[in-house]
């Protein structure tokens, strides 16, 4: 027998052995797996006799020791007392602000710079009337603290007629033998006792005031840094508070000449101080001896300046200001790309007019972005998974609210993120077979021709550009929307890629003005998927996680990696959802939050503009059948159709609407028609399909046997 070293093994946890007694084992050959026996013997030679088996005994697992030295402790409370001491000038600083106003005057001040009178006059009314209020308040208290004694004085008054009015009527009555003396013996008790717990409580609340107060003033002073001497060795910055003083402390480590020599002689001059904006915090600085902005906001300072205030780079936004010398400063809060943009505004109600954008998104502060689609294209693009077909979904749902607005919509592979929107479009393609990519081609000469007969109409009407008014006159100039999804894959294609690349440049360049707005949608825009004649002429570029800088520059213009505006910088799988558009602003870029529309909420987005084409009794724009003309209601059995479409394996209830729609496309209940609302019609027939696993799988034998036993019935009839 040999005695195991203590070495790491997996029957441990965590591949490490406990301190114990060494383990004999048996150096004897044998086959994996096979039991050997024998005795166990000390290491005198006497016989081991093994105890019952049971549970196994608990190991003491020592904790390691917590390295607390007297100077920790003294600068721990060091740094206590100092942040509290900071809380005091804390609060006093807010007090100050209050009493004067000082939210209005950065305001006035802020105007004031900008120039703009309208906006300073409007501020300088709210100052006054700030100050009016408070003068009235001042006048009015002594006539407030005059009416609280009276109340106060006739509650006291109320309370004693009230216990002697009880008293004379237990007096008289004696109910249940309760007399006089007894009532009043009753209600000194009460007294006693609120005399007693008011003498315990109120020296305990006054013992409380001072800790109360010193929790207060120091959770109002840990904003502040504290000095380096009360330091703690375990402490851990885990953020830091934007404010003039971090913001100054960031552009002094920039180390830039002109900031240094000035910042020893005087403060920086804050325009506009430092202060909540959306989810973020916003300056505006004039920066010292003629220093650009423009020097400050290039991609190496905006780093630093993130690194000093602890942030991504994508959390801080720095542009000139009103003049070259004012730097605008944005700094996001942590975890702000996090929070996403909320609902889709138009998810139950609502309509579009396209000449006004639509909603897309918001801002990283927050802000409302609506899309603007009329004379535009727009190219998006990025990484698989962070949300481009998303964003074309976005744009799309919102133009197809404008019921004066036609959609095409291409995708050159097998994909239904858009098969929702094919009973509101006017030319819809799916699939990757060459049939599909041929009849793509088809579509885009079509297309090309009526960019043509358009300009011609721009001329008969003698305007330069389709207007609303034109628009909607039925003359042939309605807002045209059209989505080359995965284009790359239709621009590679070898038989129909050269010809579908150059559709798409001549469209880009002439369509705009004509009314036709193009979506182009790609992950790889490259010189060899995506020509550059195209991302030239796309005016809004909407640029999610990207691997390079040709990437994003294809989607951002020329020169927008070399000028900080990276999608680089979103890191794809965290920051989906989040993009980098342009065109949106007056901005060259802003990040995007892009409203998410789940694929489930189309078919209601798209039914609430065909039910408002059924109301005008219009056909849905580009086709020829009129919406609520009668045309399309022909007679139709949803079990027959059901016959018809499912052959003989169970199918998941939300793949059955597409086949019913590819069936009878004209046919309005299956408009729109989702998996859940195909359940209500079959249980409405006595069929009722069952959840399994959340799928609602359906059975076209269930659906056969439900028509021939109405076959049945009618005949017994």
């Amino acid at each position: 027998m040999t005695e195991q070293p203590n070495t790491p093994n997996d029957s441990q946890p965590g591949g490490v052995v406990l301190p114990g007694p060494w383990t004999p084992t048996v150096d004897a050959p044998g086959e994996a797996g096979e039991a050997l026996h024998g005795e166990v013997i000390d290491q005198q030679g006497n016989l081991v006799v093994p105890e019952p088996a049971g549970p196994p005994a608990r190991r003491a697992v020592p904790l390691p020791a917590l390295p607390v030295s007297g100077k920790e402790i003294a600068r721990t409370a060091g740094r206590a007392a100092v942040q509290s001491a900071q809380g005091h000038a804390v609060l006093a600083r807010r007090a100050a602000e209050a009493a004067t106003h000082a939210a209005i005057r950065e305001q006035i001040r802020a105007a004031r710079a900008r120039g703009d009178a309208a906006e300073l006059a409007a501020w300088l009314d709210r100052l006054h009337a700030a100050k009016d209020a408070r003068r009235q308040r001042v006048a009015n208290l002594p006539a407030v603290l005059k009416a609280a004694g009276v109340s106060s004085l006739a509650a006291v008054l109320v309370v004693t007629g009230v216990l002697l009015t009880a008293g004379i009527l237990v007096g008289v009555v004696h109910p249940v033998g309760v007399g006089w003396g007894d009532y009043w013996g009753f209600i000194g008790w009460l007294l006693r006792l609120l005399v007693t717990v008011a003498t315990v409580l109120v020296p305990l609340a006054a013992a409380g005031v001072v800790p109360a107060w010193l929790v207060l003033t120091h959770r109002a002073g840990q904003a502040a840094d504290a000095p380096s001497w009360v330091a703690t060795s375990t402490e851990v910055d885990v953020d830091i508070v934007v404010d003039e003083r971090t913001l100054t402390q960031a552009l002094a480590a920039l180390r830039i000449k002109q900031i240094t020599d000035y910042l020893k002689k005087a403060p920086l001059q804050y325009v506009v101080p430092a202060r909540k904006d959306g989810r973020g915090t916003y300056a505006l600085i004039r920066l010292p001896g003629g220093l650009p902005a423009s020097y400050v906001t290039v991609q190496t300072k905006r780093e630093s300046i993130a690194a000093s205030l602890h942030r991504r780079t994508n959390e801080v936004w720095l542009r000139t200001g009103e003049d070259a010398g004012l730097l605008d400063v944005w700094i996001a809060d942590p975890g702000a790309l996090k929070e996403g943009a909320g609902p889709y505004p138009l998810l139950t109600d609502g309509f579009v007019d396209v000449f006004r954008g639509v909603p897309f998104g918001r801002s990283l502060r927050g802000d409302p972005l609506v899309a603007p689609l009329m004379e535009r294209n727009t190219i998006t693009g990025g990484q698989p998974g962070q949300g481009k077909s998303s964003s074309a979904r976005t744009m799309l749902a919102g133009a197809a609210l404008d019921i004066t607005a036609e959609i095409r919509i291409w995708v050159p592979d097998t994909n239904f993120d858009f098969e929702y929107f094919k009973p509101r479009c006017s030319r819809y393609v799916m699939g990757a077979d060459d049939d599909k990519i041929r009849q793509i081609l088809e579509d885009l000469r079509e297309l090309y021709a009526e960019v043509q007969a358009r300009g011609q109409l721009l001329v008969d009407h003698k305007i330069p550009a389709v207007t609303r008014k034109k628009a909607s006159e039925g003359i042939g100039l309605h807002p045209l929307f059209c989505l080359l999804e995965e284009a790359h894959l239709a621009i590679q294609h070898e038989t129909y890629g050269k010809e579908i690349a150059q559709l798409l440049i001549d469209i880009v360049k002439l369509g705009r003005k004509r009314g036709i707005h193009m979506i182009v949608s790609t992950q790889a825009p490259t010189k060899d998927s995506m020509p550059r004649d195209v991302t030239r002429n796309c005016s809004n570029g909407i640029a999610y996680a990207v691997g390079d800088h040709v990437a994003n520059d294809a989607l951002l213009g020329q020169g927008a990696y070399r000028a900080g505006h990276r999608a680089t910088e979103l890191i794809a799988g965290v920051d989906k959802g989040t993009a980098l558009v342009k065109g949106f602003t007056g901005e060259r870029s802003v990040m995007a939050q892009t409203y998410f529309i789940h694929v489930d909420h189309v078919p209601a987005l798209i039914q609430r503009a065909l039910d408002a084409l059924d109301r005008k009794g219009l056909p849905v724009p580009g086709t020829d059948t009129p919406r609520g003309s009668g045309q399309e209601l022909e007679a139709r059995d949803l079990l027959d159709d059901l016959d018809t479409v499912l052959g003989t394996e169970v199918i998941s209830i939300a793949k059955v609407p597409p086949l019913l729609l590819n069936l009878a496309p004209t046919w309005a209940p299956y408009k729109g028609l989702t998996g859940a609302g195909l359940v209500k019609l079959l249980a409405a027939e006595g069929i009722k399909v069952p959840s399994t696993g959340n799928r609602f799988p359906l059975d076209p034998v269930t659906v056969r046997e439900e028509i021939g036993r109405r076959a049945t019935a009618d005949l017994d009839e």
